[in-house]
């Protein structure tokens, strides 16, 4: 676990449960970049701190991962919440996942420690940092997602609803497309009100 100075008792619960937090300067790119620094093994799998795993996700992360040509891999999305909302982003995100092998920072994402530092690893940057090191992986193999998903939580969404925060989601894409640094689009993005998940990985 990576601490960027969240206030609640994270950090608190994290080495009472055994683990060992890390201190980081607050960002998500480096926040996750110096988890991958830290870690010892031989494949890095970034968790967000409202995502839960698969049960079988070990599995499927060495099946991918032992697949001829593979950089990187991820899971699917899936969100704790009931309701037609969920399922249709859920739908959405998961297609853009298969067909542009762009998956979101909640599905998960896996990879050998040597193709992951041999890419240039994490930008150290705030917002969009996923983007960046997806389109480096691609230079060293496929994106997989996997069959199983990840679960994470609703929050975001039933706090801003589900409307305003796809559109907030997308505008932040567009933003990057559009070359609008990830300084200015971090600023924007947090003057919304969203729950703040940035800080703990």
């Amino acid at each position: 676990m990576v601490d960027g100075g969240s206030s609640d008792q994270t950090v608190r619960e994290a080495a009472r449960r055994g683990y060992r937090p890390l201190g980081s300067p607050p960002g998500r790119g480096t926040q996750q970049h110096a988890g991958a620094r830290s870690a010892s093994g031989s494949v890095l799998l970034f968790l967000h701190s409202d995502t839960e795993l698969p049960e079988n996700f070990i599995a499927e992360v060495h099946s991918i991962l032992g697949q001829k040509g593979v950089a990187a891999g991820a899971f699917r999305l899936s969100i704790n919440a009931r309701g037609p909302g969920y399922r249709c982003i859920e739908y959405g995100a998961n297609l853009r996942s298969g067909l542009l092998h762009l998956p979101y920072g909640d599905q998960a994402l896996f990879m050998k420690k040597n193709t992951y530092f041999a890419a240039g690893g994490f930008p150290e940057q705030p917002i969009m940092e996923d983007i960046v090191l997806l389109s480096r992986l691609k230079k060293q193999g496929r994106i997989v997602i996997g069959r199983t998903s990840a679960i994470t939580s609703a929050r975001r969404w039933q706090q801003q609803g589900l409307l305003k925060t796809t559109i907030v989601n997308q505008l932040m894409l567009a933003g990057w497309a559009a070359g609008i640094s990830a300084e200015r689009l971090a600023g924007w993005y947090y003057k919304q009100g969203r729950a703040d998940n940035t800080k703990k990985y």
